[in-house]
């Protein structure tokens, strides 16, 4: 299995620094006559000219958790003798989806809800199964769903557990319970997305005036914990697949509120693929791995990646592989 290198980062970075990053990995083991004459895309790993027809080819996201689900299903294929190969970090969903088709690469980790309503339409309060039918409905020929996990990792909104206890705030449809101004804090995005302000309005009946974004730049990392637990908000918007660690890296007790009307849309671990790229015992084993893989586990990895351990995403994916007990492995 050839694992191309590139740094950690987060969701949203751009084309040039996920290029960037796999051509580091090709230009350390060439010399200097070696690149003379030669353009980015010829030292590219992702460039299809590059491929030899036999290997998988598996990307990921320029975020850590998005390379260790990557990981994860590349070490499997390896196990299972086949040729696999990793390109991490290849930057924003345009930019590995557009890989995707053009045969860059044949497999990303994505997310039914958010994938789904990148290519179409997905209806209001659409539970996962909702969701999973609106996806293949709305994918592009070509596009293929191969495997779809129980995981999670969506947005989902917290609040403390004194502020829950206190105001009796357990569901979304509560926060109308907290007194005066609704502090929400979240990425600076929050106030545009349909599950922001908008969302809690027309689903939850909260008056839009009663409603504030404070937008911290860590969308949902410990700034944002930190002002949670501190009272500079009263409730904030984490991924259900954060680590709830304060910038001490201390455990901090939040209640995630129930969101009963399905304000935010499912987001299960998806599996994306080319159709025509990926035979039935890759996919059989990429569904295998993928049927065993929670948001539980999610959570724990994304801690080793970003707490005080600060693993790295290989070792994450080989011990958890290790331990999933995938066929009885």
């Amino acid at each position: 299995m050839t694992l191309w290198g590139g740094g950690m980062s987060r969701r949203g970075f751009l084309l040039g620094a996920g290029r960037w990053a796999a051509l580091g990995a090709v230009a350390g083991v060439v010399g200097p006559t070696a690149l003379a004459g030669c353009s980015i895309a010829d030292l590219d790993p992702a460039n299809p000219k590059h491929r030899d027809g036999r290997e998988i080819r598996i990307g990921s996201a320029m975020f850590p958790e998005s390379e260790i689900i990557a990981r994860i299903w590349a070490y499997a294929l390896a196990d299972a003798g086949l040729k696999v190969e990793v390109v991490p970090q290849i930057g924003a969903r345009d930019v590995y989806l557009e890989a995707l088709r053009e045969g860059s690469v044949d497999l990303v980790p994505e997310y039914s809800g958010n994938l789904a309503s990148y290519f179409g339409e997905v209806a209001a309060g659409a539970d996962a199964e909702g969701v999973g039918r609106a996806l293949r409905r709305n994918l592009p020929s070509g596009l293929e769903v191969l495997a779809l996990a129980p995981a999670e990792s969506k947005d989902a909104y917290r609040v403390t557990r004194e502020t829950s206890e206190k105001f009796g705030v357990v569901s979304l449809a509560d926060l109308e319970k907290l007194p005066g101004r609704i502090k929400i804090g979240g990425g600076p995005e929050l106030s545009q997305q349909p599950f922001g302000p908008k969302g809690l309005s027309s689903f939850y009946g909260i008056a839009a005036d009663r409603l504030e974004v404070v937008g911290y730049g860590d969308s949902g990392g410990p700034l944002t914990i930190r002002a949670l637990e501190h009272g500079a908000v009263d409730v904030a918007n984490i991924f259900t697949t954060t680590p709830l660690l304060d910038s001490a890296g201390q455990h901090v007790d939040l209640v995630t509120l129930e969101d009963p009307k399905r304000m935010i849309l499912a987001q299960n671990v998806v599996a994306l693929g080319r159709a025509d790229a990926v035979q039935t015992r890759a996919r059989e084993i990429v569904a295998a791995v993928s049927s065993k893989l929670t948001t539980d586990d999610l959570v724990r990895m994304n801690e080793r990646s970003s707490g005080e351990e600060k693993a790295g995403a290989a070792l994450i994916a080989r011990q958890w592989l290790d331990s999933a007990n995938v066929n009885g492995r």
